[in-house]
């Protein structure tokens, strides 16, 4: 949530930030209906005082026998007790307005951030592992096609056991995505992180602390009622990335300069409708309802937090580096920032299966896999964040960042691409394989059922 002062003393700061976001909010009633309740709050304040001045006379005027003028003291101590209610209501209703309209408002993105309308404006910062390339099959497969041939990825019998948009992964496929969750979680740990297990799911509150509601309502899937009912603050939702819980986890809380950096990683499934998305993606696991991630969550001090950024991005981007996996950096610019962020790096690695027209010139395209993301003091203050940065001294926001460490189908989407072989087994990554027992190739297994026999194969 933006700070309501730079809404009062910098408003056209405000309405830059939303034309370079491509962000449609009437600034215009926040700011009239702030000025109002200004308004309203001082009258209030000048009613009671008012009402002080007229109760101290009436005892005097008792006293002094002047019964008369002391009747109408009463009376109009009265009047303005009920104009200080009526005042006050109107502020009370206006000020739960104001706080609806305020959680509208999107960040206000850093200075530094390239100012563009969308994706196709973002700026590639750095690249690497493309000196190195392993050599590839003349044709790679894509991994949908890989997946179903090795049977490690079943998307036609998870669409029976709940729709489309959810997969299994079986046998080798499971057991990689178990390495590489160990893999990642032992690698931050090495960086700092101390690790996580939220729950799963997260209330209403908790979403709107991260600044996913109300803005993203549609895409999360509600426990017990329809998205489209109305919420309470205490109502469930399953967790869309551990952002959110881990996040909350000290709402309302005054951390010590002591505590901080804090850094926190937590690995959990993960739950999105991907509401407006039908159409986009819809063979294999590049955007699916269900998938695991691994989570980097930073607590940090003002100052310091936008040189946590750049180095949140090297902890994320290390995965990708040990596993000798090729990739990008772009810089989002202000139309493509999510709502609470301040400034995103996107981290996009290769997948050589499927050419895509915005492909790198080897072929193939960008998967992203991670935003690394400062969201400043957006978070804590919808989430009540603060830190003391001494013990005699009041407390004060801090900043949030985090990033994915990284989401784990798109990696795996990777693997089975970059390092498949002629034969159409795939290698392990030298760096997976104390993960899975030594292991280092993915040779497939034996289909069940009448698909061993040939029924339903592609044509």
């Amino acid at each position: 949530m933006l700070d309501r002062t730079i809404l009062r003393e910098d408003p056209e700061a405000v309405r830059t930030a939303l034309e370079n976001r491509g962000t449609d909010v009437d600034l215009e009633a926040i700011l009239e209906a702030d000025e109002e309740w200004r308004d309203l709050k001082a009258r209030g304040d000048d009613l009671r005082h008012q009402r002080n001045e007229v109760s101290s006379k009436i005892g005097e005027l008792k006293q002094a026998g002047e019964d008369e003028a002391a009747e109408d003291a009463i009376e109009r101590s009265q009047s303005l007790k009920a104009e200080i209610e009526e005042v006050e209501n109107r502020a009370t209703d206006l000020e739960a307005d104001l706080e609806e309209r305020m959680l509208e408002l999107p960040q206000i993105p850093d200075e530094s951030v390239p100012v563009g309308a969308d994706e196709d404006e973002n700026v590639e910062r750095r690249r690497w592992g493309f000196d190195d390339l392993r050599d590839l099959p003349a044709d790679v497969t894509p991994h949908y096609d890989l997946g179903e041939d090795l049977d490690v990825i079943d998307e036609a019998r998870a669409a029976k056991t709940t729709g489309a948009g959810f997969y299994f992964l079986k046998g080798d496929g499971a057991r990689l995505e178990h390495a590489l969750i160990q893999f990642m979680l032992e690698i931050h740990r090495e960086q700092g992180y101390v690790d996580l297990l939220p729950p799963v799911p997260v209330s209403s509150e908790s979403m709107r602390g991260t600044g996913q509601f109300p803005k993203f309502v549609d895409d999360a899937y509600r426990l017990g009622g329809s998205n489209e009912d109305p919420y309470d603050d205490e109502d469930l939702w399953l967790c869309p990335t551990a952002e959110v819980p881990v996040t909350n986890m000290y709402a309302d809380e005054i951390l010590l300069r002591d505590d901080l950096p804090l850094k926190h990683q937590a690995v959990t499934p993960n739950f999105r409708r991907e509401a407006g998305e039908h159409g986009t993606e819809t063979r294999g696991i590049v955007r699916v309802h269900q998938f695991n991630k691994v989570e980097l969550v930073n607590f940090v001090e003002p100052e310091k937090s936008d040189d946590r950024l750049e180095d949140l991005v090297g902890e994320a981007a290390a995965v990708l580096e040990r596993l000798g996996l090729p990739y990008r950096i772009l810089e989002l610019c202000t139309g493509d920032l999510t709502f609470a962020s301040a400034k995103t790096y996107d981290i996009e690695v290769w997948a050589p299966g499927d050419d895509m027209d915005d492909g790198p010139e080897e072929g193939g395209r960008w998967l992203e896999v991670s935003s690394a993301s400062n969201f400043e003091d957006f978070q804590a203050r919808r989430a009540g964040l603060r830190y003391r940065p001494e013990r005699h001294e009041s407390a004060e926001y801090l900043h949030t960042l985090n990033a994915s460490g990284l989401a784990l189908p798109r990696v795996m989407v990777a693997i089975l691409e970059y390092y498949q072989n002629e034969d159409g087994t795939v290698t392990v990554p030298e760096a997976l394989r104390p993960y899975m027992g030594g292991q280092e190739v993915i040779e497939g297994h034996e289909k069940v059922g009448e698909s061993a026999l040939g029924a339903g194969e592609r044509e």
